[in-house]
């Protein structure tokens, strides 16, 4: 069996000269759950871990606690070879409300016909209201760009939107705090 120093021996509380573990060379799996942030890592099938990039950082957590790398290299190097899964084609699929984006199944579909804003819910009995598209929002703080946000929140700010792409809304986004 072949064997090697534990990858984890320059940060683990419980180090001994004797700790090796099996060969993980081609067994790290890193499954994508957010886009380019946020992995599970599992070896050979199992988890043992998660995984985060955090301003060019990556952390992962595991049994032995927290680990920070500074690259994806010093990452390999402790890891071995990872194979980065993608997101599932059937997490990504799309729906549309009158034309405009969301990312949920859309239940009880309405348009706002004074706001002209296309309007669902996520459940077929939820009273919670979303707004399908793209919006750019302003808080105490700011302007922010929103992906389907709640009706409550929209009625309660100043907005702008719907837009059908994330584009249309980082451009006007910049318009407004531009301003």
């Amino acid at each position: 069996m072949n064997k090697k120093k534990c990858p984890f021996e320059e940060t683990c509380e419980h180090k001994t000269d004797d700790c090796y573990e099996e060969t993980m060379k081609d067994s790290i799996t890193a499954k994508e759950i957010l886009e380019n942030k946020f992995w599970i890592v599992e070896n050979k099938g199992v988890r043992i871990g998660t995984l985060t990039l955090d301003e060019e950082k990556y952390i992962l957590s595991d049994k032995q606690g927290t680990h920070f790398f500074n690259s994806e290299r010093q990452l390999k190097k402790t890891l071995g070879d990872i194979s980065w899964g993608h997101k599932q084609l059937e997490d990504s699929i799309s729906y549309e409300v009158h034309g405009y984006p969301t990312s949920y199944k859309p239940y009880n579909p309405m348009y706002d016909v004074r706001k002209h804003i296309p309007l669902f819910t996520k459940s077929p009995k939820s009273k919670s209201v979303y707004c399908a598209g793209h919006y750019v929002i302003r808080f105490d703080k700011g302007w922010v760009k929103s992906f389907c946000p709640k009706l409550i929140t929209v009625e309660a700010n100043d907005f702008k939107g719907p837009f059908k792409t994330d584009f249309e809304a980082r451009q006007e986004l910049s318009r407004v705090k531009s301003q």
